[in-house]
């Protein structure tokens, strides 16, 4: 996404033109626009306490990432654009249309296979769950990005252009672009023939999902621009989400939300149980419940063994689908020791 230094900073050759400038004109106009009629005519009605510090937030998040990519020479993807546009593998197509169509498919193939990487990968995860941890989905929260996470997509993006030859005028082209459709599907809204154009380009209604606590749900739905790759992969989900955000308590505020953002968080895991103890005691009470009468020793080992595997595991299974995993029975067992496989299972359960 682009940030202001990035527009502000470059410029065509042209003297009199200066695009960078206009462009942040344009996008400004347009988050303007889209965040009136969000507030006009909102899908979802947030109080405006939780609106207004979700914006405050999110705004100040996209401040200081931009200032921050200022350190890091933000236009640095331009200059490298410039530098090795003739010496790609695009290089070869000699059509500049068919050059063009190809370098904004490969950028937003890109960033569909980043996004999904970082809901793959827990040391991903961990900076990308600040975009998701904002409750109170709306068009700010398209610029709630972690700042390493920023970093690391500006890092890819420049491999990318340097291995592919893609020309500046298309990575700026590119940007814009994105960056007025992540604006776009963040917004609060809901419009007739949205379904239809999700055909097409994710909507509002398809990133909503994306945006649920149920890891089943926010596991989709990966798009930037196209909603072609979520077809062609198999992970397009249309439905609507229970509730926003991610599962459990995070932060809310600027600093501790950034500070959120390096916490690689380890559910705490309950005592290890021993099976065979619960099993010979509960096998005790039962012998001490008949007298101790000799010649059941076995019966009521046996059925001890039964109750306690079904105290321990039963409510753990699902009825009728044994290949579907629980959603979030993690402590609800007493000495219920669970390894627990990462802090995606712990936030979003593991699903089905």
């Amino acid at each position: 996404m682009l940030s202001l230094t990035t527009l502000l900073e470059f410029h065509f050759k042209l003297p009199t033109i200066m695009p960078g400038t206009v462009l942040a004109l344009t996008l400004l106009m347009v988050f303007a626009l889209l965040s009136t009629v969000e507030s006009h005519a909102p899908r979802e009605k947030w109080a405006l306490k939780h609106l207004r510090l979700s914006y405050k937030t999110n705004i100040s998040l996209f401040i200081i990432n931009s200032i921050a990519m200022s350190l890091v020479s933000t236009s640095s993807l331009l200059i490298l654009a410039e530098r090795y546009s003739a010496k790609g593998l695009l290089n070869t197509i000699s059509s500049p249309a068919w050059k063009a169509v190809l370098s904004f498919l490969l950028l937003d193939l890109f960033m569909y296979l980043w996004h999904k990487a970082s809901h793959s990968a827990d040391c991903l995860w961990m900076f990308h769950r600040v975009h998701h941890n904002d409750p109170y989905l709306n068009i700010s929260t398209s610029f709630r990005i972690h700042f390493l996470e920023l970093l690391i997509t500006h890092i890819l993006k420049a491999l990318l252009v340097i291995v592919f030859g893609i020309e500046a005028a298309m990575v700026l082209t590119n940007e814009a672009v994105m960056t007025l459709f992540i604006m776009f599907h963040h917004t609060n809204i809901a419009f007739k023939g949205e379904k239809f154009l999700g055909y097409f380009i994710i909507v509002p209604a398809l990133h909503r999902t994306h945006h649920s606590t149920q890891r089943s749900d926010h596991d989709s739905n990966y798009g930037a621009v196209l909603s072609l790759w979520d077809r062609l992969f198999g992970t397009l989900v249309e439905l609507e989400p229970a509730e926003i955000g991610i599962k459990g308590s995070s932060p809310q505020d600027l600093l501790n939300l950034i500070k959120f953002g390096f916490t690689l968080h380890t559910p705490p895991s309950a005592p290890a149980i021993n099976l065979d103890a619960m099993i010979a005691e509960a096998a005790y009470y039962k012998a001490e419940k008949r007298g101790f009468s000799p010649g059941n020793d076995l019966r009521d080992w046996l059925e001890a063994k039964s109750e306690i595997i079904a105290l321990v595991y039963g409510d753990m299974s699902v009825k009728n689908n044994p290949t579907c995993k629980p959603q979030h029975n993690y402590f609800k067992f007493i000495n219920l020791n669970i390894n627990h496989k990462s802090i995606r299972d712990f936030e979003g359960g593991v699903h089905c």
